[in-house]
């Protein structure tokens, strides 16, 4: 009896590492990112837990992360010259605890944080750069996992960013949904100039960073990206894009893993 229970869970792991393989993308992509070089990693010296997002901007990094055991979220901000942690704030809300990508724009650091579920319930969250203060929170029926801002401008992505959700914040909140352009999983966007850049997970090994156009939504580039292991949930690595990711120009910064965390930073191609 006890043979046949271990054969027949054999076969079904097997079944899974078989469908595993037949939905990985077809060229699997083992480098760390397309068309960029690795310049150097920077340390994150403070506790940190399973990081999702990452807004780096002049002296300051700030990183989102969850403490799934506690069931607790925290945002971090760190001395960007030294890695030093210099603030922490939880962002825990009832059983919203699972804070995603984040993004800078105003002097506010947007924030989703959600139920760690599907189809559930999450808070935009607006926090005050300089003071780490909380300025308003929007709710919306749904797990939102990262968050992008331009203006008065809100682009959201819910579980696995199947749905890309636009906020509008001039006047009432005005909220409408539209379809990911990429099969990437975003976990945290940016806008950068008229473009959206996201980066995100299709495998357990492997990601893209895309560019896509703002408003039309049409992907015009895409870079693929590998994995830092060991992998999750062994190990604290991942694909490179799987959870934090900056722009500067060409300047790209990816924090794949969970505490103790680095940031890598990399230079794009022109």
């Amino acid at each position: 009896m006890i043979r046949k229970a271990v054969k027949s869970g054999l076969t079904a792991v097997l079944l899974v590492l078989s469908s595993l393989s037949v939905a990985a993308p077809p060229e699997e992509f083992d480098g760390a990112i397309e068309h960029a070089r690795l310049l150097g990693a920077r340390k994150l010296d403070g506790e940190l837990f399973h990081v999702q997002g990452l807004v780096i901007e002049g002296r300051h990094i700030w990183v989102t992360s969850v403490d799934k055991v506690s069931r607790r979220g925290f945002l971090h901000e760190f001395d960007r010259a030294s890695g030093r942690m210099l603030r922490r704030i939880e962002l825990t809300d009832g059983a919203r605890y699972h804070p995603g990508g984040i993004s800078l724009a105003g002097g506010s650091i947007w924030v989703p944080v959600a139920e760690l579920r599907p189809h559930s319930s999450a808070m935009l969250v607006e926090i005050d750069a300089a003071t780490m203060k909380v300025r308003r929170k929007i709710h919306v029926a749904d797990h939102l996992g990262c968050v992008a801002a331009k203006g008065r401008t809100l682009v959201a992505g819910n579980w696995d960013s199947e749905l890309l959700y636009i906020f509008d914040l001039n006047g009432p909140v005005r909220v409408r949904t539209v379809p990911n352009p990429s099969q990437t999983h975003f976990q945290d966007m940016k806008f950068v100039g008229n473009q959206l850049v996201a980066g995100g997970n299709l495998t357990w090994w492997n990601g893209t960073v895309d560019w896509i156009d703002w408003p039309t939504l049409k992907v015009s580039r895409s870079l693929r990206a590998g994995a830092i292991g060991p992998l999750k949930p062994f190990g604290n690595g991942g694909p490179y894009t799987g959870e934090g990711m900056a722009i500067e120009g060409r300047e790209l910064y990816l924090i794949p893993e969970d505490g103790p965390s680095r940031v890598f930073h990399f230079r794009l191609d022109a």
